[in-house]
């Protein structure tokens, strides 16, 4: 609570333990996301285009930005949507992923690693995607494949608790041993945005902390690791308790000045749209009096502040979880697939 009461009272007290009486260290607690649009806060320009409705940020973080935000630098590729469970709107994304991914791929000898646990829905995409990729090195080693294909090969590794043994120690033994000329790592992200659950394909060159997100952080997969390119590309499954209830906040101030429009068709309007809603101060405080006067960014980290020493900043996904992972996993592999191998369309 140290933003919330320095801001409010002028107090200096270095955590919200030490206010209540108890010493609790919250420098070991972190605002997790693993999108890099989410950890830039505007501190560098993007490059946003429009595709078929589909919105695509591009943007290369360089060493100084990277210092600022915690990400490391390199090429990022955000690819946003609202749908994909229609033929219509699944097959758009699709496109838009695989050209977006062409421009990231090069060399003909490729490794598939999907990253995570199949026996976890939220954190079984990597496991499924890996699944549906076309493999070719075993038919490569038989010396009977047609012009058109790359030679592929995939790997599902598992996480710590099931095999013992670190996923980057894992992939590193492959990589060492079979040499592919890249390696392409899918894994479930987390993020600071309820709106981008499910909804978001971040594509990187800068590899992955596998687990970071959910604050279990494994070792880095990356180039400087393997010692050979490699591109990460993820999905936001799951956002914490602290994403949650902050934005809950921000529809409540947009729901209070919705309301005092005395519109009398809201009341036919079952899903009003609160994304052009502009709040001010007053508003705010007249809703929630001292905790309105506070930013989002404060906010945020006064629940976070809350939540975490006490074990409540939990992770959560949406109720059809299993039917939208099938959906991105596929969309995903059939990406994957295209972009590797010219003769599927």
């Amino acid at each position: 609570m140290q933003h919330f009461l320095y801001k409010l009272e002028n107090i200096t007290n270095n955590s919200i333990g030490d206010v209540m009486g108890h010493n609790i260290d919250l420098s070991k607690y972190k605002i997790r996301t693993d999108l890099a649009i989410e950890a830039m806060n505007d501190e560098e320009k993007t490059m946003v285009t429009y595709e078929n409705g589909i919105k695509i940020t591009n943007v290369d973080i360089d060493a100084e930005t990277s210092k600022k935000i915690g990400k490391k630098s390199g090429k990022y590729i955000t690819i946003e949507f609202d749908d994909i469970t229609d033929h219509d709107s699944f097959k758009k994304v699709e496109d838009v992923f695989i050209k977006q991914l062409k421009s990231m791929v090069n060399g003909e000898n490729i490794l598939v690693v999907g990253l995570g646990n199949e026996h976890s829905t939220p954190d079984s995409l990597g496991p499924k995607v890996a699944s549906k990729v076309l493999v070719t090195r075993h038919l490569f080693m038989l010396g009977d494949v047609d012009s058109g294909y790359r030679c592929v090969s995939s790997l599902e590794p598992g996480v710590l608790g099931q095999t013992g043994l670190e996923t980057s120690e894992i992939i590193k033994a492959i990589v060492d041993m079979f040499k592919p000329d890249l390696v392409i790592v899918i894994d479930a992200l987390a993020s600071q945005s309820i709106d981008r659950v499910n909804k978001t394909i971040q594509m990187t060159d800068t590899g992955i902390h596998p687990g970071s997100g959910v604050g279990n952080s494994r070792k880095e997969i990356s180039s400087e690791v393997l010692n050979v390119p490699c591109i990460a590309i993820g999905v936001p499954t799951v956002v914490d308790a602290v994403t949650i209830v902050s934005d809950t906040i921000d529809y409540m101030y947009k729901h209070y000045v919705y309301s005092k429009d005395k519109n009398p068709l809201h009341k036919f309007i079952l899903k009003p749209n609160y994304k052009d809603i502009k709040i001010d101060d007053v508003d705010k405080q007249q809703l929630l009096g001292m905790v309105g006067k506070l930013n989002n960014s404060e906010i945020k980290q006064l629940i976070f502040e809350v939540l975490s020493p006490i074990g409540y900043n939990l992770m959560v996904t949406v109720k059809e979880v299993d039917f939208i992972i099938d959906k991105l996993s596929l969309l995903i592999a059939n990406g994957i697939n295209a972009t590797l191998h010219e003769n599927i369309k």
